[in-house]
């Protein structure tokens, strides 16, 4: 559905808006949801080449971003800001952000960020010539929207808000490149990495989408290749539960845990052959630098969030659609979450798991 203001300027291509020298994207989240919503960003630069492009994101976008190739030119990183830049409540949004933000004049400010709720008053509050972007039923309209629904992958979701302004697709994918200064983090950190080297991330944020860590050591133990184990702070003793229940142990094993930045962590995965993962952040980021995956999946995660091609990348399905502890569903998008926090993705197998990260070692693998 397209909303169009009756005062926009219109040049041949669908909604091209004319005369557009600045414009605001906000997507204030984590990694994984900035790769989402890259291709979208990507095809907003190509429908206005002339144009400076602000992401309103957080302080992280302002570190990974600065120096590195693509489509942002700068990062505004706004303060948390309730259902805007996080997600807990009781963050107003400051009077002086809006005023720094209005003092830029942005022509067009796009909303690629959720449904709408708190993003779309925000972004209306900073004075843009037009915005565009998504809206759920309780959501303001902006100038000009797409109906934000839950199932739907997200990456095409921003491609539409995106073909609003008239905005181009070049691919479907996310690309991002990998800086000499990555690369020299990596090496100061560890060395030159081993040939053949696999990756295993047992993290996730949500722990539903967690397989569970022993599976991994097994995939591991059966590919018997060099492996590092991947995680954040946060995860470190997940990183070592997996590391103590590899049996094998012919084969170097490499723990990476808060050591490196997210720049220095796509180096990382840039060396590697595969890298086999839940469905996170740094699965998006593996893929984004060129490495094939293998992921796990909760099937409600693949429909919004799974890659969108199988060549190199393979993600393998849970079918659960109820807490394995309670039976609420979890695919009712209205229903309550329940308080477990157990696997929802436990009746994916190490069978099928290894049975794809060596199907792409043979075509892709170095080692």
């Amino acid at each position: 559905m397209l909303r169009l203001h009756a005062g926009d300027p219109m040049t041949a291509r669908p909604g091209l808006v004319g005369d557009v020298r600045s414009i605001a994207v906000l997507r204030a989240n984590a990694i994984g949801d900035y790769l989402l919503a890259l291709p979208a960003i990507e095809a907003i630069e190509r429908a206005y080449p002339e144009a400076a492009i602000t992401l309103l994101g957080t302080p992280w976008h302002a570190e990974f971003l600065s120096g590195r190739p693509g489509p942002v030119d700068d990062v505004v990183a706004l303060p948390p800001i309730s259902g805007v830049s996080t997600s807990e409540p009781g963050y107003p949004v400051p009077d002086e952000t809006c005023a720094e933000l209005r003092e830029r004049e942005f022509d067009l400010a796009v909303q690629i960020h959720g449904g709408g709720r708190f993003s779309n008053p925000f972004l209306r509050s900073l004075g843009p010539r037009v915005t565009a972007g998504l809206r759920s039923p309780d959501a303001e309209e902006l100038d000009r929207w797409v109906p934000y629904t839950y199932f739907q992958h997200e990456t095409l979701r921003f491609l539409q808000v995106a073909e609003l302004v008239g905005g181009l697709a070049e691919r479907l994918e996310p690309r991002v490149a990998v800086t000499g200064r990555d690369r020299a983090e990596l090496a100061e950190s560890f060395g030159e990495p081993p040939s053949g080297l696999v990756a295993l991330h047992p993290g996730a944020t949500d722990p539903r989408r967690r397989w569970p860590v022993e599976r991994f050591a097994e995939v591991a133990d059966r590919l018997g290749r060099p492996v590092a184990v991947t995680g954040n702070s946060a995860e470190k003793d997940l990183v070592e539960a997996t590391i103590a229940a590899m049996r094998g142990r012919g084969y170097p094993v490499i723990p990476v845990v808060g050591t490196l930045t997210l720049g220095g962590l796509a180096a990382l995965y840039e060396r590697c052959d595969v890298v086999v993962a839940n469905d996170t952040g740094p699965r998006h980021l593996a893929a984004a630098v060129g490495t094939p995956t293998v992921a796990v999946y909760w099937c409600g995660n693949l429909i919004n969030a799974g890659p969108l091609t199988r060549t190199a990348h393979r993600p393998l399905v849970s079918w659960t659609t109820r807490c394995p502890s309670c039976g609420v569903s979890g695919v009712d998008v209205v229903a309550e979450r329940c308080e477990h926090d157990g696997t929802w993705v436990a009746d994916v197998s190490v069978d099928d798991v290894t049975e794809q990260a060596e199907d792409l070692l043979k075509e892709y693998g170095n080692g």
